[in-house]
């Protein structure tokens, strides 16, 4: 069996580590044949230096002489930089799956790159729907490539849906564990820091994703991705808050029947049945022990005490350009959150108050989703 050659957008991030291991679990089928980072470079390097991966690009060309000199003693990998860069790697010919695992609006032109040079998708880059769904879809049906989800909610949808064909769907069960945050008041939520929301309860993930799955608007963001992944407008998709992460989402289908996807809080799991679709892999890890298992609550998301949740479902009715406005207010907001430049419930505000702001596009391009961002973040930032 010919080994599949993997292009990691993100390789250093939590999504790539994890795919790093996935492949290390079967040396036999996959390898890793570029690596890339924005700015993480001894963990590049590093990586590297394991995986022999054919070429490493560094998005941030300010670190490019760090990581040649780094990978010196390593001449047979090519080291590349900049945003061109990883624009052009994803198109290699040997190539077979790109696994877009980069961070935010980053990760959309090296994913639209990767359509049209008809590679298999793997993605883990929500905001890539998010921002240009629409345009993202007709790529793909354009290019004829596989999009697989490996978000764990969407892979969950994904998996309860194989075999159904073209039985309608009622509505998606779209699971979240309700973040750090879940039991506070508004007074609580004042005064919560980046440090205490950075300790989600059940996965470990990226910062910038952590935060965003404590304010709600990573659930969002997945309401987004579902809607263009599975074509259900987003008033049939139920989020559900479900603090143990067993059940990681499902299909309610027209008959009432339900399906759902049960397991240990692995991301590891979606990322490697998106590679090896339609089969299933060994996987090692922990398995879901029902004898051990607590029960199991599911319960209605408080938009009113976790407004960014709103925000997005208002960013959908809207559509247009309003959800990469929606993404790059976020965004900055998150980012400020980080450094402790707004307060948690002052992210909600800056994204709402540059939704009021922005121009509207009923209609947006690629040139328009691109100007959108910049305009965006220029707004969002001035409420800071």
């Amino acid at each position: 069996m010919k080994k599949q050659q993997i292009c990691i957008l993100g390789s250093t991030g939590s999504i790539g580590t994890q795919a790093l291991d996935v492949i290390s679990q079967h040396p036999d089928r996959y390898e890793a044949y570029c690596l890339t980072a924005n700015n993480s470079v001894e963990k590049l390097a590093q990586q590297a230096h394991q995986f022999n991966p054919a070429a490493v690009v560094i998005a941030n060309e300010a670190h490019y002489d760090e990581l040649k000199n780094l990978l010196a003693d390593r001449p047979d990998i090519k080291v590349y930089a900049g945003k061109q860069a990883l624009n052009e790697v994803v198109e290699a010919s040997p190539v077979d799956m790109v696994l877009a695992s980069m961070v935010g609006f980053s990760g959309l032109e090296p994913t639209i790159h990767a359509i049209k040079a008809g590679k298999k998708i793997c993605l883990a880059n929500k905001e890539t729907l998010v921002v240009a769904g629409e345009l993202m879809l007709k790529l793909v049906s354009q290019y004829h490539v596989d999009l697989l989800p490996v978000d764990s909610e969407h892979s969950a949808i994904f998996q309860s849906l194989v075999g159904e064909d073209m039985n309608e769907v009622d509505k998606i069960l779209l699971t979240c564990s309700g973040g750090p945050f879940r039991l506070f008041d508004e007074e609580r939520l004042r005064t919560v820091t980046a440090a205490d929301a950075l300790r989600h309860p059940t996965w470990d993930m990226g910062a910038k994703i952590t935060i965003d799955s404590a304010s709600l608007m990573n659930k969002g963001f997945e309401v987004m991705e579902a809607k263009w992944l599975f074509g259900v407008p987003a008033e049939r998709i139920q989020v559900l808050i479900h603090p143990q992460s067993v059940v990681h989402s499902g299909v309610q289908f027209m008959d009432g029947a339900v399906k759902a996807q049960l397991g240990v809080p692995d991301m590891r799991l979606p990322i490697q049945y998106a590679f090896s679709f339609p089969e299933r892999l060994p996987l090692k890890g922990k398995r879901l022990d029902f004898f051990k298992t607590q029960k199991l609550e599911f319960f209605e998301p408080d938009v009113a005490k976790f407004p960014c949740l709103q925000l997005a479902y208002d960013a959908i009715h809207q559509g247009g350009n309003m959800p990469c406005v929606l993404n790059a207010a976020n965004e900055v907001a998150n980012a400020a959150f980080r450094k402790g430049q707004c307060s948690f419930l002052g992210m909600a505000d800056i994204i709402s108050k540059t939704m009021s702001q922005v121009s509207f596009d009923p209609n947006p391009d690629l040139d328009v989703y691109l100007s959108t961002d910049r305009e965006a973040r220029k707004v969002a930032a001035s409420y800071l």
